[in-house]
C-alpha cells in the first residue's frame, strides 16, 4: 500500500480513503451503511473519479467496504474472529486452570506517537495515542507485564476504564472487531521496568510476545507483553 513521503503532503487518494476509513473506525457509517458515492467524493475532495477510485479500491481490497454495481458503495460486514487464534485474554487463561486473576495498573495515559509509533499507527508523528502499563498476577503472582499503546479513534473511552475490572484485551475486542493481528514471540530478558514490575532481576530469561492488531483498517493497538519465563507457559489452539 502507498503511503506518503515522511515530510511531504498527503496524496490526494489518501484524504479520501482516511476519511471513509475513519468514519467507519467511529461507527460514522456501519456494517451495510451505503457511503457517500463516487461524485460526492469528488465534489466534496475536489479531486479526479480516479484519484477516488484508487481510494475505494484499495478499501475493497483491505476488507472494509463493498461495491455493488448499479447501486453503491457499502460498509463490509465485519465480524470477530476466535481469540483462541491469535489473542487470547489472560484473565480467561487463569480462569480456566482455576486461579484467581488480578491486575494492577502502573500506567494510564495520553502520550505523543513517536516517529516510529506513528507509523505503527498510519498516524503523524506527535499525535495522541493512549499509553497503558498493567501487570497481571496469577493467585498473587506477577505473570505478566503488559505494555500498550492504543488508538484512540478505536477506543476513545479506553482511559476512563477500570482495569482491575476489566482487561484491555476484553475490551478491545468488544469495541473494535478484529479483522488481523500479527506478532512475534521471542525468548530475551526484560527491561528495568519490566523488572522491577515483575519482580525479576534483569537476567532472568522471559518469554517476550508483540503484538499488533487491526480493525476496518486501522491499527487499533500495538502490545509488548512480558513473562518471566519460569512462571509462564505459551499454549493455545488455531481453528479453521
Amino acid at each position: 500500500m502507498a503511503r506518503k513521503a515522511p515530510g511531504g503532503p498527503e496524496p490526494q487518494y489518501l484524504k479520501v480513503k482516511n476519511h471513509l476509513r475513519e468514519g467507519i473506525a467511529s461507527s460514522r457509517w456501519v456494517a451495510g451503511d451505503l457511503l457517500p458515492s463516487e461524485a460526492e467524493l469528488v465534489g466534496q475532495f475536489e479531486v479526479s473519479r480516479m484519484t477516488v477510485n484508487r481510494a475505494l479500491r484499495e478499501l475493497l481490497q483491505e476488507g472494509m467496504i463493498e461495491r455493488v454495481q448499479g447501486v453503491g458503495t457499502f460498509v463490509a460486514q465485519l465480524h470477530k474472529i476466535s481469540s483462541t487464534l491469535t489473542v487470547r485474554d489472560v484473565h480467561d487463561e487463569i480462569a480456566e486452570r482455576g486461579h484467581r486473576h488480578e491486575s494492577r495498573v502502573h500506567l494510564l495515559e495520553k502520550v505523543r506517537a513517536s516517529s516510529e509509533q506513528a507509523a505503527e499507527f498510519g498516524l503523524r508523528s506527535g499525535a495522541t495515542l493512549f499509553h497503558s502499563v498493567i501487570v497481571h498476577l496469577e493467585n498473587g503472582v506477577a505473570i505478566q507485564c503488559e505494555d500498550r499503546l492504543v488508538n484512540p479513534a478505536c477506543a476513545p473511552g479506553y482511559l476512563g476504564l477500570d482495569f482491575t475490572q476489566t482487561t484491555p484485551t476484553q475490551h478491545l475486542l468488544e469495541v473494535a472487531p478484529l479483522s488481523e493481528a500479527r506478532y512475534t514471540i521471542e525468548a530475551t530478558v526484560p527491561d528495568e521496568m519490566e523488572a522491577k514490575l515483575l519482580g525479576i532481576t534483569r537476567r532472568d530469561p522471559c518469554l517476550v510476545v508483540k503484538r499488533r492488531t487491526f480493525s476496518r483498517g486501522l491499527t487499533v493497538t500495538t502490545v509488548r507483553l512480558t513473562h518471566p519465563g519460569s512462571r509462564y507457559l505459551l499454549e493455545g489452539s488455531f481453528q479453521a
